[in-house]
């Protein structure tokens, strides 16, 4: 009998964790819902960066908007230090903190392993038009809106064919224009900010 009852319990649990699993995929993977009175921002506005981000230099700027309670941003944030080693010598990079909850910038740096600034400005991510954690925004040399948009459409950036800021980078550094035509790009998903509720 003992061992029909810990047969059942394990598959109860065996089967609410596969169900949450399932349900944690499904949230996901649907695109974040745009808020009501959202506002497009065009590609070209000029973007006035966070006190604290004075880069003083003609270099492109990669501004990672993320939520260290995402579960998206958490499955981003190695791709984003990949793109950061792969392009520290060229773009300035900056970690925008999109969360209720008081951080520091040393609590980021450390917990994640970043050394690139981290300041918390939700007026970046309204001026930018992000209202989903992580997004990428590509400034230009200039403060130009580039690019605004996904890591990749894959959850855990590994599909290198849509590596969407990767190629973001690569253009602006090449002063192309933005060459993706994959909607992907552009839509939005993960959580909702500031709270991530999605």
């Amino acid at each position: 009998m003992k061992k029909w009852i810990t047969l059942a319990w394990l598959c109860l649990l065996m089967t609410v964790v596969f169900s949450l699993f399932w349900y944690n995929q499904l949230v996901y993977s649907l695109p974040t819902p745009i808020p009501s009175g959202y506002k497009t921002v065009a590609s070209g506005k000029k973007i006035h960066l966070a006190k604290g981000l004075d880069f003083r230099n003609d270099k492109p700027t990669l501004l990672h908007f993320f939520n260290p309670d995402c579960p998206c941003s958490r499955f981003n944030i190695d791709h984003f230090k990949s793109l950061v080693k792969t392009y520290r010598n060229e773009v300035n990079f900056a970690v925008v903190l999109m969360t209720n909850k008081s951080y520091t910038e040393k609590e980021i740096q450390d917990r994640f392993d970043l050394m690139v600034p981290v300041v918390k400005d939700s007026v970046m991510a309204v001026a930018s038009g992000v209202y989903s954690t992580p997004q990428a925004v590509v400034l230009n040399s200039k403060g130009n809106l580039f690019y605004r948009g996904n890591y990749n459409k894959s959850r855990y950036c590994t599909d290198e064919k849509t590596s969407y800021a990767n190629i973001a980078l690569k253009n602006v550094l090449s002063h192309k224009n933005v060459s993706l035509t994959d909607q992907l790009a552009f839509k939005a998903y993960g959580c909702t900010l500031p709270n991530c509720n999605n």
